[in-house]
Protein backbone atom coordinates (compact mmCIF):
# COMPACT_ATOMS: atom_id res chain seq x y z
CA UNK A 1 0.00 0.00 0.00
CA UNK A 2 1.11 3.61 -0.81
CA UNK A 3 -0.17 7.15 0.19
CA UNK A 4 1.03 10.59 1.32
CA UNK A 5 3.47 9.95 4.85
CA UNK A 6 3.88 6.21 4.26
CA UNK A 7 6.91 4.09 5.09
CA UNK A 8 6.94 3.34 1.44
CA UNK A 9 6.48 5.41 -1.72
CA UNK A 10 7.77 8.54 0.59
CA UNK A 11 10.62 6.93 1.93
CA UNK A 12 11.59 5.66 -1.56
CA UNK A 13 10.98 9.35 -3.16
CA UNK A 14 13.22 10.93 -0.28
CA UNK A 15 16.00 8.10 -0.77
CA UNK A 16 15.95 9.16 -4.86
CA UNK A 17 16.58 12.65 -4.18
CA UNK A 18 19.37 12.20 -1.58
CA UNK A 19 21.36 9.19 -3.27
CA UNK A 20 23.19 10.04 -6.53
CA UNK A 21 22.94 6.46 -7.40
CA UNK A 22 20.22 4.10 -5.79
CA UNK A 23 21.29 1.00 -4.97
CA UNK A 24 18.10 -1.39 -6.13
CA UNK A 25 17.08 -4.65 -4.25
CA UNK A 26 18.55 -7.30 -7.18
CA UNK A 27 18.08 -6.96 -10.70
CA UNK A 28 14.73 -4.98 -10.03
CA UNK A 29 12.52 -7.60 -11.20
CA UNK A 30 10.29 -8.24 -8.75
CA UNK A 31 6.86 -7.05 -9.82
CA UNK A 32 4.45 -5.51 -7.06
CA UNK A 33 0.91 -4.09 -7.32
CA UNK A 34 0.95 -1.18 -5.27
CA UNK A 35 -2.25 0.06 -3.86
CA UNK A 36 -3.33 3.09 -2.35
CA UNK A 37 -4.34 3.31 1.17
CA UNK A 38 -7.79 4.92 0.98
CA UNK A 39 -8.71 2.25 -2.08
CA UNK A 40 -8.42 -0.07 0.52
CA UNK A 41 -9.49 1.25 2.92
CA UNK A 42 -13.06 2.11 1.65
CA UNK A 43 -12.53 -1.56 0.38
CA UNK A 44 -13.07 -3.06 3.68
CA UNK A 45 -15.45 -0.46 4.63
CA UNK A 46 -17.36 -2.19 1.65
CA UNK A 47 -17.04 -5.14 2.46
CA UNK A 48 -18.03 -5.19 6.18
CA UNK A 49 -21.42 -3.74 5.11
CA UNK A 50 -21.59 -6.81 2.24
CA UNK A 51 -24.22 -9.23 3.03
CA UNK A 52 -22.83 -11.92 1.83
CA UNK A 53 -20.46 -14.17 4.04
CA UNK A 54 -18.10 -12.45 5.68
CA UNK A 55 -15.34 -15.54 4.44
CA UNK A 56 -14.71 -14.32 0.97
CA UNK A 57 -11.27 -13.40 0.60
CA UNK A 58 -10.37 -10.46 -1.53
CA UNK A 59 -7.07 -9.66 -3.02
CA UNK A 60 -6.32 -5.58 -3.35
CA UNK A 61 -4.00 -4.37 -6.24
CA UNK A 62 -3.55 -0.93 -7.77
CA UNK A 63 -4.39 -0.31 -11.29
CA UNK A 64 -1.00 -1.62 -13.07
CA UNK A 65 1.84 -3.84 -12.46
CA UNK A 66 5.51 -2.49 -12.07
CA UNK A 67 8.53 -4.25 -11.81
CA UNK A 68 10.18 -2.46 -8.79
CA UNK A 69 13.09 -1.01 -11.21
CA UNK A 70 10.17 0.50 -13.06
CA UNK A 71 8.35 1.62 -10.04
CA UNK A 72 11.39 3.55 -8.96
CA UNK A 73 11.63 4.66 -12.06
CA UNK A 74 8.23 6.23 -12.46
CA UNK A 75 8.31 7.82 -8.94
CA UNK A 76 11.60 9.77 -10.32
CA UNK A 77 10.36 10.90 -13.08
CA UNK A 78 7.15 12.37 -11.52
CA UNK A 79 9.31 13.73 -9.11
CA UNK A 80 11.52 15.27 -12.20
CA UNK A 81 14.94 13.11 -10.91
CA UNK A 82 16.93 10.74 -13.33
CA UNK A 83 18.18 8.12 -10.95
CA UNK A 84 21.14 6.12 -11.71
CA UNK A 85 19.73 2.64 -10.31
CA UNK A 86 22.43 0.14 -9.90
CA UNK A 87 21.13 -3.63 -9.21
CA UNK A 88 22.19 -5.20 -5.91
CA UNK A 89 22.81 -8.79 -5.58
CA UNK A 90 20.05 -9.96 -2.42
CA UNK A 91 23.41 -12.26 -1.32
CA UNK A 92 24.49 -9.04 -0.56
CA UNK A 93 21.31 -7.23 0.60
CA UNK A 94 21.13 -10.20 3.42
CA UNK A 95 24.82 -9.80 4.77
CA UNK A 96 23.61 -5.95 5.17
CA UNK A 97 20.71 -7.22 6.73
CA UNK A 98 22.05 -9.53 9.04
CA UNK A 99 24.62 -7.05 10.35
CA UNK A 100 21.87 -4.57 10.51
CA UNK A 101 19.68 -7.17 13.26
CA UNK A 102 22.74 -7.04 15.70
CA UNK A 103 22.07 -3.25 16.19
CA UNK A 104 18.34 -2.48 18.37
CA UNK A 105 16.61 -0.73 15.72
CA UNK A 106 17.84 -2.53 12.70
CA UNK A 107 17.72 -0.12 9.41
CA UNK A 108 17.18 -3.21 7.11
CA UNK A 109 16.09 -7.35 8.42
CA UNK A 110 16.51 -10.24 6.92
CA UNK A 111 12.52 -10.70 6.74
CA UNK A 112 12.39 -7.85 4.88
CA UNK A 113 14.56 -8.87 2.69
CA UNK A 114 12.69 -11.85 1.39
CA UNK A 115 9.89 -10.08 0.73
CA UNK A 116 11.31 -7.78 -1.86
CA UNK A 117 12.14 -11.36 -3.32
CA UNK A 118 8.17 -12.11 -3.38
CA UNK A 119 6.06 -10.93 -6.33
CA UNK A 120 3.01 -8.84 -4.71
CA UNK A 121 0.63 -8.59 -7.24
CA UNK A 122 -2.96 -9.26 -6.92
CA UNK A 123 -4.34 -12.55 -8.42
CA UNK A 124 -6.70 -12.28 -11.54
CA UNK A 125 -8.96 -15.21 -10.10
CA UNK A 126 -9.84 -13.22 -6.69
CA UNK A 127 -12.30 -10.68 -6.06
CA UNK A 128 -11.08 -7.26 -6.25
CA UNK A 129 -11.42 -3.43 -6.00
CA UNK A 130 -13.74 -3.74 -9.17
CA UNK A 131 -15.90 -6.41 -7.33
CA UNK A 132 -16.33 -3.77 -4.96
CA UNK A 133 -17.41 -0.88 -7.53
CA UNK A 134 -13.46 1.24 -6.72
CA UNK A 135 -11.84 2.10 -9.32
CA UNK A 136 -7.94 2.23 -7.91
CA UNK A 137 -5.98 5.50 -8.12
CA UNK A 138 -2.58 5.30 -9.76
CA UNK A 139 0.73 5.66 -8.13
CA UNK A 140 1.16 8.23 -10.24
CA UNK A 141 -1.87 10.45 -10.08
CA UNK A 142 -1.26 10.29 -6.23
CA UNK A 143 2.40 11.26 -6.30
CA UNK A 144 1.68 14.32 -8.45
CA UNK A 145 -1.06 15.23 -5.68
CA UNK A 146 1.62 14.42 -3.03
CA UNK A 147 4.15 16.87 -5.39
CA UNK A 148 2.03 19.72 -5.86
CA UNK A 149 1.17 19.64 -2.16
CA UNK A 150 4.37 19.41 -0.74
CA UNK A 151 7.18 19.42 -3.71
Amino acid sequence: MFGPDDAFLTTILRLLRQLPIYPMFGHGLTRLQPAYVEDVAEAIGRTMQRAETPSTMFEFGGPRVYSYEEFLRVVAHQAGLTPRLIPIPFAFWNALAWASEMFPSPLLTRNQVELVQIDTVSSPEMPGLAELGISPHSVEAILRKMLSNCG
